[in-house]
């Protein structure tokens, strides 16, 4: 469960044990899309236009919403696979600029969750129309050359081939690069396929259709801002003007085992797009390059090949003959043999690091802290990693994500061809901002807002009592809740240890109790968030 959503209650446990995984998640893939991001936005008047303030300008309310999102919404498995998209398909709030930048954050995430157990080349082709991704990498006011030496804009085309969709060389289906005859891996495209995709994201621009009424609002000292409505942040992108390269676009033309791509000139705009988005979809690459990246984000870092494949088989082929259904997909990624296998705990290069914004939304969702009343403005972005987690969803630093799925630490001593993703976050600074973090957030709640304090009923009252099975008893159940389990007997030893040295009830004072075992509760769920086993996810 911690694999296929954010956190495992008991009645979770209860529903897998009952139903058995197949059932579980054929169950949840098929649950109905809860609130969209841009309703919740809207339901919270974040879309007034408030005189003087110039609120449509900020970005702040994108991380509001997408906080909310992940810690509240009941279809959390498909929040949690749109976190693991968002990371493979970047944007960022960081440099989202303009009018309504946190609806346009809002809408693309919408896209994200709409899609999330869809299909892939539907997604591609949302997230490409998409007006945040237009604004992120530049498709958006592409122009076509105008012969006085002007070209377009390559960067949209540049990351769709290399990290949207196949990777930077070509791989069998197992995801391992395949070599020429001098043993040299592949590359799929080369400087001039770029240029000749880049004309296919040409002449695309917001759709206005549906900004009036505008919205006059005078700003002291600033003249007036002429608002127009939130609408174009969740309509696809438009041709607009004469701004689409007329000329024939050629890919692929001498790249091994791949087919090659030619649009003829005056292709019109809409199928020149679904021609080459046709083509990175049925590239033999996409397949292994999607499929071992979620693997990754929801399981394991380091998957064999042939994981990858039986994956990737599935990408390739549902069993119903579609291509891409991501819904299959992150079935076959759970179901697997290696995702279940025991073995899986006590193999070295098994797992993954969890990821900071992850564990905190686990924190939320597992202790029940309540978010229909809360004020969500304390939790903003949360990306320093010297006072806060080092992460926040949707601000990754870079359109190569918070990390890279080949990191690997410098100086590390690790066998030829394992990765460690997540671990590129982790220094000094972030291991001792998350652990002060995290300390703040289980006593006294995010950001001190009581609207996301957890209560720990149920721990609360495994923490009563003198006798050191109370403290057993307690921090058995926060293992089982966070960790699964997975914390070994010496690590569950210390902590208890030190949780039964902890004061407790104390004989008529009932106020003093209460503090005593919240505080026990408190330290048992940050110490087991603290430990290395509880941070590895297996």
């Amino acid at each position: 469960m911690l694999q296929a959503q954010f956190s495992a209650s008991d009645a979770d446990i209860a529903s897998v044990k009952s139903a058995g995984y197949g059932s579980w998640l054929k169950s949840q893939v098929a649950t109905p899309l809860g609130q969209s991001g841009t309703d919740w936005l809207d339901s919270k008047g974040f879309n007034a236009v408030t005189a003087g303030s110039r609120s449509y300008f900020g970005s702040g309310a994108a991380d509001y919403m997408v906080w909310n999102q992940l810690m509240a919404s009941p279809d959390a498995p498909r929040r949690r696979m749109a976190l693991a998209l968002s990371e493979i398909l970047v944007t960022s709030t960081t440099v989202m600029t303009g009018y309504w930048p946190a609806y346009v954050m809002a809408a693309y995430w919408d896209v994200l969750c709409a899609n999330a157990f869809g299909n892939y080349r539907t997604l591609l082709e949302a997230i490409t129309l998409n007006p945040a991704m237009g604004n992120y990498l530049n498709t958006r006011g592409n122009k076509k050359a105008d012969g006085k030496g002007s070209a377009p804009d390559e960067n949209y085309a540049r990351e769709v081939m290399q990290l949207f969709s196949i990777g930077l060389v070509l791989l069998n289906q197992d995801g391992t690069p395949k070599l020429d005859a001098n043993g040299v891996a592949i590359d799929t495209y080369s400087n001039a396929d770029i240029t000749e995709v880049a004309k296919v994201f040409t002449g695309y621009d917001a759709d206005t259709s549906q900004n009036s009424p505008i919205t006059a609002n005078p700003v002291t000292g600033g003249g007036t801002d002429n608002v127009p409505q939130t609408a174009f942040a969740r309509l696809p992108m438009v041709q607009r003007g004469n701004n689409h390269s007329p000329e024939a676009s050629n890919f692929f033309q001498n790249v091994s085992s791949v087919s090659p791509v030619s649009i003829p000139a005056n292709t019109t705009a809409a199928a020149a797009l679904k021609t080459a988005l046709d083509a990175l979809s049925n590239h033999p690459n996409n397949a292994p390059f999607i499929s071992k990246q979620l693997i990754q984000r929801l399981v394991t870092s380091n998957p064999s090949p042939a994981y990858v494949k039986r994956v990737a088989t599935v990408y390739a082929d549902n069993g119903q003959g579609v291509r891409g259904d991501l819904g299959a997909v992150y079935a076959a990624i759970l179901q697997d043999d290696e995702a279940r296998a025991p073995a899986g705990l006590t193999a070295p290069d098994f797992g993954k690091l969890r990821e900071p914004m992850v564990r905190l939304v686990q924190w939320t969702r597992t202790f029940n802290a309540p978010t229909a009343g809360t004020d969500w403005t304390k939790l903003g972005d949360l990306s320093d990693a010297g006072t806060r987690l080092g992460q926040s969803p949707l601000r990754s630093p870079t359109v190569f994500n918070f990390f890279r799925p080949g990191y690997v630490p410098p100086g590390t001593a690790l066998s030829t061809g394992t990765v460690v993703p997540e671990f590129q976050l982790v220094n000094e600074s972030s291991v001792a901002g998350y652990l002060n973090y995290m300390q703040s957030a289980i006593d006294t709640g995010i950001g001190g807002a009581a609207g996301l304090l957890a209560a720990y009923t149920a721990e609360i009252a495994l923490a009563e009592g003198p006798s050191a099975a109370s403290p057993s008893n307690l921090v058995n159940r926060v293992n089982l809740l966070l960790s699964g389990g997975q914390l070994s007997s010496t690590t569950l030893g210390t902590i208890t240890t030190a949780v039964g040295s902890m004061a407790g009830t104390v004989t008529g004072n009932a106020t003093t109790t209460a503090t005593n075992l919240r505080k026990r509760v408190c330290a048992t769920v940050l110490m087991v968030m603290a430990s290395a086993e509880y941070l590895i996810q297996k």
